[in-house]
């Protein structure tokens, strides 16, 4: 296995994204204080693009609120893969986690519970490594030695650099790895299971501010008319990562998602949502939910992710019925997920059209 470098070789001024780099000396070892000004920063190294590859993190923190760990498959608009610790959770569900970078927002709030988090007794102020080998749409993190995930990755498998996550309070680097080698890292490519409820044929329109949706009961028309619209595929278990497609700059943090509902009668059908963090539901241009979800909006640890938390009737008319829901962000992952709840019956009389 490669060494990582030591400090006296880890030139962290030629790195893009340092806030401010300190070599100084932390449990008996030379080393380099990172600090960033923002909740997270990719600190990245130069060298060659890695498709496939590994990176290794020599670290210590502190018990305070903290994000830090790699990154890879870097690209210049700031979307990459990630995997960090939080020391302030050591030992909770919410210890470690894996999630995509989008355009610079973080997906943490899309990508939680099995397969992205995991309760890690995180080491504190001690030495410890931060390993990430990757191929393919597969990875394998460990921590300490000790391997805590193998998520399946969502980003784009596309070459790109690697580098060091920094969030919160700083920390203490005394050695970086990476290579094009990853060694052994499960299969992957194998279809996730999918949920026949979802729906999955969306068209996302282009951001605009969250005050410039029109209030009232209806949906102006000219409003959805001057809309510019992506087509987009929910994943198989339903949610879609407007993220993928929208990045969340200069105070445009809302989109329309659209889609069709068709039905041969008049009927009431539940429809369960997920969003992330706002979101107004509109069925043939009538409002009919208006919902928050936003981070620490319930109560402090109110996390704000998403899941199959609310649900609205939906009053379907024959032929096509028109829904759109205006999602509006503000940081955590930018999504939304619909499915019908339909009785087994219902589900099995259909599959067979």
């Amino acid at each position: 296995m490669r060494r990582c470098a030591s400090v006296a070789e880890l030139d962290l001024t030629r790195w893009n994204g340092v806030a401010r780099a300190t070599p100084t000396e932390y449990l008996g070892r030379a080393c380099v204080y990172v600090e960033s000004a923002l909740d997270s920063t990719v600190v990245v190294q130069p060298g060659p693009d890695l498709v496939d590859g590994f990176v290794e993190l020599d670290l210590a923190v502190r018990p305070e609120r903290a994000f830090p760990g790699v990154a890879w498959r870097v690209q210049e608009d700031e979307t990459y893969e990630s995997f960090f610790v939080r020391p302030h959770q050591r030992g909770n569900p919410d210890a470690i986690q894996y999630t995509p970078v989008w355009h610079g927002l973080s997906s943490w709030q899309l990508y939680h519970g099995d397969g992205y988090w995991s309760p890690v007794d995180i080491p504190l102020e001690a030495w410890f490594r931060i390993r990430v080998a990757w191929a393919d749409d597969r990875a394998v993190a460990e921590v300490a030695g000790t391997t805590v995930l193998a998520p399946r990755l969502v980003g784009p498998e596309r070459p790109g650099r690697v580098g060091i996550l920094v969030g919160g309070e700083g920390l203490f680097v005394s050695g970086f790895a990476s290579g094009p080698d990853p060694g052994r890292v499960p299969a992957g490519r194998s279809a996730p299971a999918e949920d026949p409820d979802v729906l999955r044929a969306w068209e996302v329109s282009d951001p605009f501010a969250e005050a410039s949706l029109p209030r009232g009961d209806v949906l102006d028309p000219a409003f959805l008319a001057a809309r510019a619209w992506t087509p987009v595929e929910a994943a198989p278990g339903g949610l879609v990562d407007l993220g993928r497609v929208r990045a969340l700059r200069d105070g445009r943090n809302t989109v329309l998602a659209r889609t069709r509902i068709d039905a041969d009668e008049p009927r009431r059908e539940e429809l369960e949502l997920g969003f992330s963090d706002r979101a107004v539901v509109y069925l043939n241009g009538s409002q009919l939910f208006r919902g928050n979800d936003t981070y620490r909006s319930r109560d402090y640890r109110f996390l704000g992710s998403i899941g199959w938390y609310d649900a609205v009737h939906l009053p379907l008319e024959v032929g096509g019925n028109d829904l759109v829901v205006a999602v509006s962000e503000d940081f955590g992952g930018w999504g939304v997920q619909a499915r019908l709840r339909r009785p087994p019956q219902v589900r099995e009389l259909r599959s067979r059209e």
